[in-house]
Parts: C-alpha cells; sequence; structure tokens
C-alpha cells in the first residue's frame, strides 16, 4: 500500500497510512461554517483530502475547497462565509460578548434569522418578486420562495470549475431527482460539474426551485439523505480510508420542554445523519467481508471456477476504515433558525467551534493511525471519546 501525502499551504506534506482521504459534509445551512473552520483545522496540521463530498451546504463548501488552489481555500472559503452573512440593515445586532446575556443573544440570533427570511442572504438567495401562491402554475415563481440567481454568481467568482474537474482531487454532491426520487451524486469522474451541480444540491424545497440538468429536474440531497458518507465508504473502488464526517445536526440531544424546543428537536433528528448507527452497520457489513476473505483464501482451486465465487470473491477485501465524527453542538442561545440565521456573528462562533473541535480531535494520535481491529473499522467522536482533551 502507498500511503497518501496531503499537502498545506507551502508545500510541506504529511504522510498517513491511508489510501484515500475523504472530507465527508453534511446539509445544515448556516451552520456550514462549522465546516469551514474544520477544513481550516485540517489544514493547519497538513492535512489535505483527496476527495470531498456534499450536500446541500456541504456542497457548496465542497466545491469552494475542490475549486481552489490548496493555499487559496481557506481564504475562499472565508470570503464566501462573508459575503452571505453580510447585512448592514442586521450588522449592528452584533452585540459585543460583555453587553447583555444569553437573552440578549437569542433575540439577536432570531432577528437576523427573520431578516433572512424576510431579506433572503447576500450572495446566496432573495425572495423572489412574485409571491408563490400568486404566481403562475409550472413557473419557478409558483414552486419556491426564493431565488438562487445570485449563487450561481458567487460561485462563478469564487470557483475554479476546471480545477474541479481536472480531476485533482475527487469531487461528489449528491441531489435528488424529482421524478423518480432517486439520490444521484453528481461525481467529477462522471460527470462534467458546473454549478448549477451545486445549487442542485443545495435547492431544498420549498425555499428552493429544482435546478434542471440535460432535461431533469433535482433538488437537495437531504430530502432524502443528509450525509455523502455512505457514497465514500462503499465506492466500489475500496481503498483503506480516513474519513472526516462532519455534521451539522446532532442526534443526540435533550428531551423538548416547550414547542419551540420541539421544532428545533424534530429538526435536529430528521437532519442529523445518525453517523453512529450507520457506522455500526459498515463495521457489521466490513465484518463479514473479513471473514469473507479468510474463507476464499481457504477455498480449493477447484471451487474457484464456479459462479458462485465470481459472485462473492469482488465483496472480499482488508480495507481498513478510520470514520472521523466532528459534529456541531449547537448553543443555547440557537433555536430552531439556527440553519437560515446568516449572522456575521453567528458564522464566526460556528467557524471557531469546528476549528477548535478539529484541533482537539488531531491531538489524539489513534485518529491518524491505522485501524487494528479485526473488522478494519475504528471510528472518534470527541464529543464522547475525548471531550476532555
Amino acid at each position: 500500500m502507498k500511503p497518501d501525502g496531503f499537502g498545506r499551504a507551502g508545500g510541506s506534506r504529511r504522510t498517513v497510512p491511508f489510501d484515500r482521504v475523504a472530507l465527508v459534509l453534511q446539509g445544515g445551512g448556516a451552520l456550514g461554517a462549522y465546516q469551514a473552520g474544520v477544513y481550516e483545522g485540517l489544514a493547519q496540521a497538513s492535512l489535505h483530502p483527496n476527495w470531498v463530498a456534499g450536500i446541500s451546504i456541504g456542497a457548496i463548501n465542497a466545491a469552494l475547497i475542490a475549486g481552489s488552489a490548496p493555499e487559496a481555500r481557506v481564504e475562499k472559503l472565508r470570503a464566501f462565509w462573508r459575503t452571505v452573512t453580510s447585512d448592514p440593515w442586521t450588522d449592528w445586532l452584533a452585540t459585543p460578548s460583555q453587553l447583555g446575556g444569553d437573552l440578549v443573544r437569542h433575540w439577536s440570533n432570531q432577528w437576523h434569522a427573520v431578516a433572512a427570511v424576510m431579506r433572503g442572504a447576500e450572495g446566496f438567495f432573495s425572495p423572489r418578486l412574485v409571491p408563490a401562491y400568486a404566481a403562475a402554475t409550472g413557473t419557478a415563481d409558483a414552486i419556491s420562495f426564493y431565488d438562487t440567481s445570485s449563487l450561481r454568481t458567487t460561485l462563478e467568482r469564487l470557483v475554479d470549475f476546471d480545477r474541479i474537474n481536472s480531476g485533482e482531487m475527487r469531487f461528489s454532491v449528491g441531489a435528488v431527482n424529482v421524478a423518480t426520487g432517486n439520490l444521484i451524486y453528481f461525481d467529477n469522474r462522471t460527470h462534467e460539474i458546473r454549478p448549477e451541480h451545486i445549487i442542485a444540491s443545495g435547492a431544498l424545497p420549498p425555499a428552493f426551485a429544482p435546478v434542471e440538468i440535460e432535461g431533469e429536474y433535482y433538488w437537495d440531497g437531504g430530502v432524502v439523505s443528509n450525509t455523502p458518507l455512505q457514497w465514500v465508504v462503499e465506492s466500489a473502488e475500496r481503498q483503506d480510508t480516513l474519513a472526516f464526517q462532519v455534521d451539522l445536526w446532532s442526534a443526540r440531544g435533550a428531551i423538548p420542554r416547550s414547542l419551540p424546543e420541539v421544532m428545533t428537536r424534530q429538526k435536529e433528528i430528521q437532519y442529523s445523519s445518525r453517523t453512529r448507527a450507520r457506522s455500526d452497520q459498515f463495521r457489521k457489513e466490513q465484518k463479514l467481508r473479513s471473514a469473507l476473505t479468510e474463507l476464499i483464501s481457504k477455498m480449493p482451486e477447484h471451487l474457484r471456477d464456479t459462479p458462485e465465487y465470481a459472485l462473492l470473491a469482488p465483496e472480499s477485501d482488508r480495507k481498513v476504515y478510520s470514520i472521523i465524527q466532528l459534529i456541531y453542538q449547537s448553543h443555547r442561545t440557537e433555536g430552531g433558525s439556527k440553519d437560515f440565521e446568516f449572522s456575521a456573528r453567528s458564522m464566526d462562533d460556528h467557524w471557531a467551534a469546528g476549528l477548535s473541535d478539529t484541533i482537539r480531535t488531531l491531538r489524539h494520535p489513534e485518529v491518524l493511525e491505522r485501524p487494528t481491529t479485526a473488522d478494519g473499522v475504528f471510528t472518534f467522536d470527541i464529543a464522547t471519546n475525548g471531550r476532555l482533551s
């Protein structure tokens, strides 16, 4: 096995015992700045992925990463998040932390969320001029509340699509075919990636209209699955993989005590990737693959020229997988509107949380080591495995 290296700005490279390092980015709207902080932490540690996969806001962050030179990626992420959280009409509400307490911050957050609903987010989306219920049936106005034309302009300004399509880094974004209900991945190994693929991955109904691509219409991949982890780990081309799974919704949470908390918790459960459950299932699958590999190694030669062998042999391997989970933990001042609360202050907080969680995670040496378990699968979550680090 040839270990892969990942360059930091400046050219130094870090070698890890994996063929593939994947950055897996979940959907979550305004919470996506957390993913940008995670990437900055990885870049500081000279850990740049050779595969980035995303859904919804994760697709946008993925495009900014894959579509930029290594030394410019953090800068491009910062440029995007500063653009979409810039609003002179509400920035005066970014009360310094020393003034007021959690209640002031909570209401400031809610005001910014209301502003996003009413005015949109700069360089991202804006309200349609014709209300949906007054628009002609069949038009984009009739099936969505916001226009994302400005997102295309932002992507064209910040993302080098020629770089994405060069294959320098593998790139995948998930979207749902509106007609069939099937989740598909636009991958630079099979598609020429354009802005519409990114916009489609984030076209969450009914806020945004489906995006037409080659005669088919697509919605946000989160309608079916809010994380591309399965796409990465179950790739037909199995390789020893280190996957940084960055989730913006936590499946675990407190019992709600009010109606707003009910709405928040419902959204967290709905959009969380339930990474642990999927990891447990994947671990079982890998254990079966390992057992199958051992069994095939003991199989007599005369049984190898059979249809059964031809069917089973491709499923056997001894590849290893480390799944490093970085899951955003909400602050008590955030509510059910946290995914569309586009304030500069919250963006800074989310980014800082991602950076901090990544730094603390990488303090654990086992995170970058090759798994030695019988099933070849290792999982780590700073929230449960290293909270005191």
